[in-house]
Parts: structure tokens; sequence; C-alpha cells
């Protein structure tokens, strides 16, 4: 028999569900959309979805969504401009027409000699206002970059020991990077990370240019016989934005929280990304993979040949209406301290 002690003890569990609910329920929540799935380069995301949700005790949630699910690695800068989702990781070498500023942290040889001077550099360069207004066309805020090292080649095949055996061979490069393979007679060729294992196992491809991180998680070394430990080209930049009018719409307090959250976030990536070399140099053991170092002689030839890029990428971007050499200059100001 259903009493009124009944009804009160129900009416009391559905309030108490009401109010459970509400107590976890985030009044923010604010979708990433990310590519692949959570590695070394997106611990950093990782990181500041903890933080951010640490500081504002739950209220600010920030959901992370991996494998392109929200959008393709290629079009998030497009998503982050029409509000698709509130906040993306991407690479400017993914379309370096639409974030031309961007694109000086990928030049090659810049001499950026650790991940905590590229911090730093990116920093410096997300102030300027020429970057600022760069972005803001794509209703974009840098919010933080994602630090990589230098880029080296993973490949499958002869196994190259002289600049000059690059000489008409496809290569995975992107930006700055393509441009200094595309100078030594290598033929760069846009692939997507997601794609590069399926383009070398095939042949469309003989080697890629990655960080650790990426060869590992990309599973370019289960197809590689040969890697070049010492080339160090240079390095795709890939920063995190975040919707311009979602972070002016936060309520003061969870913009706070979440400026406040990007250095924890930055000091963990980078924490974590060297313990990442702990396996790094076993896996390449473990594979049999070749390691090629170059001599002095040879980087030396390969190094010559990034000036004239550098002076090709300030006469583009000056056309283009950008204080390039302002740019190039500020970044080696920071670099060389």
């Amino acid at each position: 028999m259903f009493t009124l002690k009944n009804a009160t003890a129900a009416s009391a569990l559905v309030l108490g569900a009401i109010f459970a609910t509400e107590s976890f329920a985030a009044d923010v929540t604010w979708n990433v959309s990310l590519w692949g799935k959570k590695r070394a380069f997106t611990e950093h995301v990782e990181k500041l979805a903890e933080e951010v949700a640490a500081k504002t005790d739950g209220k600010f949630e920030i959901k992370l969504h991996y494998g392109g699910a929200l959008s393709k690695s290629r079009e998030n800068l497009d998503g982050i401009s029409f509000g698709a989702f509130e906040m993306a990781q991407f690479c400017a070498s993914y379309h370096a027409d639409k974030n031309p500023s961007l694109t000086v942290l990928e030049l090659p040889f810049l001499g950026v000699a650790d991940l905590e001077t590229e911090v730093a550099v990116s920093k410096a360069l997300y102030e300027h206002p020429a970057v600022q207004k760069d972005l803001g066309r794509w209703n974009a805020k840098l919010l933080m970059p994602s630090p990589m090292p230098q880029y080296n080649f993973a490949g499958k095949g002869d196994v190259p020991t002289k600049i000059s055996d690059f000489d008409g061979m496809r290569v995975r490069a992107l930006g700055g990077l393509g441009k200094m393979m595309e100078a030594v007679g290598a033929v760069p060729t846009s692939v997507t990370a997601s794609e590069t294992y399926q383009a070398i196992d095939s042949g469309t491809v003989q080697a890629a240019g990655f960080a650790p991180h990426a060869h590992m998680s990309f599973k370019t070394i289960e197809v590689a016989n040969w890697w070049t430990k010492n080339l160090n080209p240079g390095t795709v930049h890939c920063p995190v934005v975040v919707n311009t009018d979602a972070y002016a719409a936060l309520p003061d307090d969870f913009r706070a929280a979440l400026d406040a959250s990007v250095d924890p976030a930055l000091e963990h990536y980078l924490a974590n990304y060297n313990k990442l070399y702990d396996k790094w140099w076993p896996a390449l053991e473990e594979k049999g993979i070749t390691q090629v170092e170059f001599s002095d002689a040879e980087l030396e030839t390969f190094a010559s040949k990034a000036g004239p890029i550098w002076e090709a990428w300030v006469k583009e971007q000056t056309a283009n209406g950008l204080p390039a050499q302002e740019l190039l200059d500020m970044v080696r100001e920071k670099i060389n301290g």
C-alpha cells in the first residue's frame, strides 16, 4: 500500500536526485576539437581542463573531443571562426594562408634549443598586435602553444647517409620544413598525421618529418627502418585557440580561472614530454631502426639553405601586409636571449 510516508520518502529521493544533478552540473561547458588520440601533444589541454574544473568547483567544464569527432584537423580554425566549438588545436602549416603570422615559427633552423624556449618565444609572438589581428580574422584568440622539439625524419627504404640522398625523395614535410627539404631536392607532400602510417607503408611517401611523440602516436616507426637523429631542420607550430566571443562571454571568475590555468598546463606538458624520451630511445632500439647521424659538414651544407627561405618568407609576408621582418627579428632576438 502506497502511504503518505512512502510518498514523502519518494519525493525526498526525487528532490535529492535533482539537487545532486544540479550540484554536479557545469554552469558553462566548452567543447575542444582535437585529432588523433590523447598523447604528449595534448597533455596541456588535458591539464588545462583539470585545472579549470578545480578552480571553479566543476562549474566550468572543458570537454575534449578526440579523433576529429567535431572537425577535421585542417578545419579546426574554420570551426572556431563560426563558433562550432569553443576551443581547438591546429597547426599553422595546415593552412599557412589563414595564419601567415604564425608561420614565422615554422621557418627552418631558427635555433630553438629546447621546449622552454619555444614556449617563451610563442608567448611573445602571441602578444604582437599584428599576430592578434591576423588570428582575429577567424574570431580566434591564441591561448597557448603546443611546443614541439625539432622534427626528424623516419623513413622506409634505402638509408640516407648524406644530404644529397634526399634528392627526389617524397617526404611528408609541412611549412618551412617542407621548403627546407625542397631546397635539397626532396619532394614535400602534404599528408595529414593520421594518414602518414599508410602513406609510408604503401610507398606514397618514403619518409615523414615528425617530433618523437608523433612518430610513436601515428606509428611511423612501425613501418620505418631509419631515423635522422641529428638533422633538426625545424618544427611545426601548433597553438591552442579559443573562440573570442565565447571567451568574452565567460563570467569574470571563469575567465580568470582559464587564464590562470595556462601556465600550470604548460608546465605539466613540458614535464610529461621529457618523460617521453624514456620510451623513445628503447623503441628505436627494439625495432632495429638505424639512427642516422650526419657529419658536421653535411649539416652545415643543409643549414646554408635556410637563409634564402627566411628572405623569401619576409618578402612574401611583407607583400601580404605583415611586418614580417619585425616579427622575424623579434623571434630571433627572443631565441638568442
